[in-house]
Order: structure tokens, then C-alpha cells, then sequence
């Protein structure tokens, strides 16, 4: 696959993301696809991280990546830049639970499918506001 392929590919599931599509998502994921958090720990599996997604959006209903560059390395894509959004406190999004902290995405891409999606970030924020550190 040539790189400019995998670029797309990459940057239609970020938008997938973006828009909380996790039907567009599962349409471009591998069936065995990977999903490594910034804690390293991994789901597997179509199902798995479309139950996972739609999870974690209700969550943080106005989650978003925001892209400022991009590394093709042909079937692996590196992206850079910020994660935000707010933790819904009983459907409120309150300022005090908003977050935004830069972040760093791996995808590889096999057969024209995101096959695995990494993150790499520092949580702490979020981990503070899902304590209750933040939250009232």
C-alpha cells in the first residue's frame, strides 16, 4: 500500500472519531484490530472496540483529536497533536471536567484497515477529574 493510501485511511478514522461514528469506525478497522491505550493496555477485536468507543463517548460526549502533523511511514501513520473533551457528570458537562492534553497516535494499516490504533499521552488530567479531584 503506498503511504498517501494509509494517510487516508488514518485520517478518515480520525474523523469517525471526531464525529462519535462508531459504525464508520468499525467499518474501517481490521476484524482483528488492536486498540493500545496510553496505559498499554490493549482490546482486540471489531466487536470489542466498538463497545469500547461507544463507551467511552458516552462518557466524554464531546471528545476530539485535533491533528497538527503527520509522519507516513507507508503502512504506519504517526500523528501528533491535542485529545480533549469533558467528563459527563450525569449528562452535564461541566467546565471544571474539561481536559485537553497533547497526544500522539500510531496506526498501522493493513489491506486498507486501521489494523492496530496506539495512543500515547499523559493522563494524569483526566485521571484527576475521573477521582473526583475536579469533579462537583
Amino acid at each position: 500500500m503506498r503511504g498517501g493510501n494509509a494517510v487516508d485511511v488514518t485520517l478518515q478514522f480520525v474523523e469517525a472519531i471526531c464525529s462519535h461514528d462508531v459504525e464508520r469506525m468499525t467499518s474501517l478497522v481490521t476484524d482483528d484490530h488492536v486498540l493500545i491505550d496510553s496505559g498499554g493496555q490493549d482490546l482486540q477485536g471489531k466487536r470489542v472496540i466498538g463497545t469500547a468507543w461507544t463507551a467511552y463517548f458516552l462518557a466524554f460526549p464531546d471528545y476530539r483529536i485535533m491533528v497538527s502533523e503527520i509522519i507516513d511511514r507507508g503502512d504506519v501513520v504517526a500523528l501528533f497533536g491535542t485529545a480533549s473533551a469533558t467528563f459527563s457528570v450525569e449528562g452535564r458537562l461541566l467546565p471544571e471536567n474539561s481536559w485537553a492534553i497533547p497526544a500522539c497516535w500510531k496506526a498501522v494499516i493493513k489491506g486498507g484497515k486501521v489494523a492496530e490504533w496506539q495512543v500515547y499521552s499523559d493522563n494524569e488530567p483526566v485521571r484527576q477529574i475521573l477521582a473526583g479531584e475536579k469533579q462537583r
